[in-house]
């Protein structure tokens, strides 16, 4: 059979059948083939995905590569897989976008003592190791753990112009925590709030990240109140447990957020259940599944759950996240794979802004 000419166009209708699962159309028509080289019957290209921690990469790859290998004339496909995170375009236009920052993640709670600090450290953690560029705010202003979960101690600096943040693991990071002594209470009315909350967004040198991860305090005050209104918020995680009590405190939560026109990007069930490491018997301890059926019961994306596993709070104790010191285990995979969901509902929300993912 002879060699035929490829034909550009060709290669691009052969692409389209790769699909994103999570965006439910081709790569072609959401332009994510980039660098369409032809020479010789070799074909080489880019396909751009809008997160780095997209489950499916390697199957879209060998996609592509068979869609392409079938056509004639071909003798050799090239196809070079990376990610470009998009920025959720804010609906409100007096909130200003904040600069080198495509996307704020609050992460919150309807009560505290559900683990929101350790799952708001444990997913900028996961973002990054998927090589997301993320930041972290510690934002509970009242209770700020952050430099404790991440084994910080430090004060903040300038560079004369910005405050530089704290790092650890390749992540900057600012708090409360940071301005304060260990035992110093913070007693601060709403004005004062509002005022950190402002130089932690405004007045820190952020560099072109991904995702800025925010640890917001438990509840519905000031804080979620003040970063609704002067900051392009791209979605809430939510947490909670799976007993009743907490289960109804984050529905008031995720109705908070959409009063204040945030979308909810999905709940994160924590403390889930606890399986025996000697018998590996399963206990659900604080019941089972009632975060899953609250997303489902108000139309929210639910985005995983979280085992009930010691070296999960001992890390959190002593600044070791499971995530970087047991990525193996099933609580650092199950913290990935929120990761992955919550970062798919970001590129969904930057697709089609249009879309709301909260009822």
């Amino acid at each position: 059979m002879s060699r035929g000419i490829v034909e550009p166009d060709a290669v691009l209708q052969a692409l389209r059948i790769v699909q994103d699962p999570d965006l439910g159309r081709d790569i072609v028509s959401l332009d994510f083939v980039k660098e369409l080289r032809i020479e010789d019957g070799q074909v080489s290209f880019e396909i751009e995905l809008t997160t780095p921690a997209c489950p499916v990469k390697e199957q879209m790859h060998d996609q592509a590569v068979s869609a392409v290998s079938a056509l004639n004339g071909v003798t050799e496909v090239k196809v070079n897989m990376t990610s470009n995170v998009r920025a959720v375009a804010s609906p409100d236009a007096g909130r200003a976008p904040i600069p080198g920052v495509k996307n704020i993640i609050a992460v919150g709670a309807g009560k505290g003592g559900v683990g929101k600090s350790t799952v708001a450290v444990n997913l900028a953690l996961a973002l990054s190791k998927y090589g997301g560029r993320v930041g972290l705010i510690d934002a509970d202003v009242y209770g700020p753990n952050v430099p404790l979960m991440l084994g910080v101690r430090t004060q903040l600096e300038t560079d004369g112009k910005k405050i530089v943040p704290a790092e650890k693991y390749g992540i900057p990071v600012v708090s409360m925590g940071f301005l304060t002594q260990d035992e110093t209470p913070i007693i601060w009315r709403g004005p004062m709030l509002h005022g950190v909350v402002q130089q932690f967004f405004r007045e820190v040198r952020w560099n072109e990240l991904d995702y800025l991860v925010v640890d917001m305090p438990p509840g519905t005050g000031d804080v979620a109140l003040s970063l609704s209104q002067t900051v392009p918020v791209s979605g809430a995680v939510v947490v909670t447990t799976p007993q009743v009590v907490s289960v109804a405190d984050s529905r008031r939560a995720v109705n908070m957020y959409k009063k204040l026109n945030v979308p909810t990007l999905g709940l994160v069930e924590n403390m889930s259940h606890f399986v025996c490491p000697s018998c590996e018997h399963e206990s659900d301890i604080f019941g089972k599944g009632g975060g899953e059926l609250a997303a489902e019961d108000m139309g929210v994306p639910f985005l995983g759950r979280i085992p009930i596993y010691q070296p999960v709070r001992e890390g959190g104790d002593t600044g070791n996240p499971i995530v970087m010191t047991e990525p193996e285990s099933v609580a650092a995979r199950a913290f990935l794979d929120v990761a992955e969901r919550t970062a798919a509902q970001v590129s969904i929300a930057a697709l089609n802004p249009a879309i709301a993912v909260v009822s």
